[in-house]
């Protein structure tokens, strides 16, 4: 899979497992790109523990990772990171496929 996680949202992750009791042996994060936002497309991060036909997986380092096939086509080549600086707190998606993005980073066009 060509996806990258940083070391940084790696260890955010499994803060945000063991604050919400969430079991990552059991339990999948699953990322997927969806309709909306400013820019057309935003990106979505949630807890999953079932898996579909047409998922792809990946492991990093303890965590289980899972993108629709669909989603996926959008996300090839990008990297999730965290950062908790001036330009705002939380999980950002550096994605060399976006055309354009909206002004907050929540969303982005091909």
């Amino acid at each position: 899979m060509e996806l990258q996680i940083t070391e940084r949202a790696l260890t955010r992750i499994r803060e945000i497992a063991q604050n919400e009791g969430v079991d990552l042996a059991r339990t999948m994060l699953r990322i997927a790109v969806v309709p909306g936002g400013c820019s057309g497309l935003t990106y979505e991060l949630g807890w999953d523990t079932t898996l579909q036909e047409q998922d792809l997986t990946a492991q990093f380092e303890g965590v289980q990772v899972v993108i629709d096939r669909r989603s996926y086509l959008y996300l090839k080549g990008t990297t999730l990171d965290f950062t908790d600086g001036l330009e705002g707190r939380g999980f950002h998606f550096v994605n060399p496929q976006a055309a354009r993005t909206c002004a907050c980073g929540e969303s982005f066009g091909l």
